[in-house]
This record gives structure tokens, sequence and C-alpha cells, in this order.
């Protein structure tokens, strides 16, 4: 069977019970990974998992070397360079392009201390005139940004527990007590008593849907009195039926591609 007929970018636990479907369907696919981290995250799928970040380039030519049929876009909802590149290269090579992406809960939750932002620079310039000390659990990727937009104030990271990503921290000048490496999600009582541990005034995250926990990072700081920024996502370059936002839109999806497949 051609494992590379299916190809799902992933990397996160949506991206693994997407495969998890595909396996029980008796599909063959291959899941593209840019990490360690994220092939550790597939844990034990039956579909081969490849490792390494591509470029657009590098895209078009592992999708014509596969004869790949339907492409997947289950990457993170952040990633948006990772996204678009995927796009354009399905669009290139006229393949099928699916992108699932998890309901991000954002109209669930209002409150004066909540701000929605739609980048980077726009959560600085409202965490300016907030308190002196942020805490960000936006990942590790654009720290030197953040460094760079609240210069004047304490930055705490919350980041994964990789040695790479702490030492990522290390050289955009986060100190010993500046850095907490946690493998999430976590419970709104464990992010509660982390925001006092750390003593955190602000706390900036992301629109990550139940699966990252984004209420229980949310709620817990609306009830301490503590200001939360939350960055909301890039607009989906996938619309219509192929913007799946559901593990059951995923399965009719799944459905209607086989029924195609076999004529």
């Amino acid at each position: 069977m051609n494992s590379g007929k299916v190809l799902v970018f992933g990397g996160t636990s949506d991206a693994r019970q997407l495969c998890q479907q595909l396996d029980a369907a008796g599909v063959a696919y291959t899941l593209s990974v840019a990490t360690a981290t994220g092939q550790h995250l597939a844990g034990d799928i039956r579909g081969a998992v490849r490792c390494g970040r591509l470029d657009r380039t590098e895209m078009l030519s592992w999708l014509a070397q596969h004869d790949t049929r339907w492409v997947i876009d289950a990457s993170h909802p952040y990633a948006e360079a990772v996204s678009d590149n995927i796009y354009h290269a399905c669009r290139q090579s006229r393949g099928l392009l699916s992108r699932y992406q998890r309901p991000d809960q954002l109209t669930e939750l209002s409150h004066p201390l909540l701000f929605k932002v739609a980048s980077i620079d726009e959560a600085c310039a409202v965490a300016q005139g907030l308190g002196e000390r942020v805490l960000l659990t936006t990942g590790s990727k654009d720290l030197a940004r953040w460094r760079q937009g609240l210069a004047q104030k304490t930055l705490l990271a919350r980041v994964l527990p990789v040695a790479e990503v702490i030492a990522q921290c290390a050289e955009h000048g986060f100190g010993v007590g500046e850095i907490f490496a946690l493998c999430g999600p976590f419970s709104a009582e464990f992010n509660a008593a982390f925001y006092r541990q750390c003593r955190a005034d602000v706390v900036v995250t992301k629109a990550s849907g139940a699966e990252g926990g984004y209420q229980e990072k949310v709620q817990p700081c609306l009830a301490a009195g503590i200001p939360c920024i939350v960055i909301t996502r890039p607009p989906s370059a996938v619309t219509g039926e192929e913007l799946l936002e559901s593990q059951q839109a995923f399965a009719q999806r799944l459905q209607r591609w086989l029924a195609t497949e076999r004529g």
C-alpha cells in the first residue's frame, strides 16, 4: 500500500486523533511532523511518520514523488507559515487539501479584563498599559518579538520542557526565575495556583480551543482579576466543505473520500 497517497501534516493531539480515524478505516498514510516532540505525540499510530520541516519546494517534490491524492493540514492553528506553504503547494500540484482546525471557543467567554487582539504587536500595545509581570503562554517561537515589544516589562515564559526551547529562552534574556518549563494542557485549578505562584499581573495566551485548555487558562485569570490578552487565530485559506472543525466533520469527509476512491 502507498503510504504517501494520503499525507497528514500534524504534530498535535488533534492530528493523532485524525490518524487514528485513518487507521480504523484501513487507510495507508504518512504523518509529517516538524520536530521530535511532534513525533513523540504521534504515539502508536499505524501510518508512516516522517520528521523534519519542509519548505514549499520540498513539499511539492514530496507530493509528486509519492503521488499524493489527499493532503490533510492538521498543523497547529497558529502555524501560519506552514499552512500557507501547504496551501500553495497543493494548489500548484492540484491536489485535494482539507484543513482541520479545532474550534477556538472565543465566543464562549466575555469579560472587561479579556482583551482579544489579532497580532503580537497589538498584544504588546495592550500589555503596555497593564501590569509589570507579563506571563507568556504563547510558545517559544516569538520570544524575540515579545522582548522587543515589551522591553520595559518583566516577562515570564511558560514553555515546553524541551532543552532547545529552554535554551531559546535563555538566549532571549529569560532568567532562571522567568522560565517555567511545563507540558500542558492544565486544569483551571492548576492554572489558578500557577498564576499566584509566579505573581502574574497579565497573562497572554492564544485561542487554543478545548484541546489546548483555552477556558482553563482564561477563566482563572478573570476570577483572580488578572487581565488576559488572547491572540486570535489567523484566518484559514481553506474554506467551505474542506474546512473541518471537529473530529466528526473529519469522519464524514473521510467517508466521502473513501466512497470516491472505491468508485
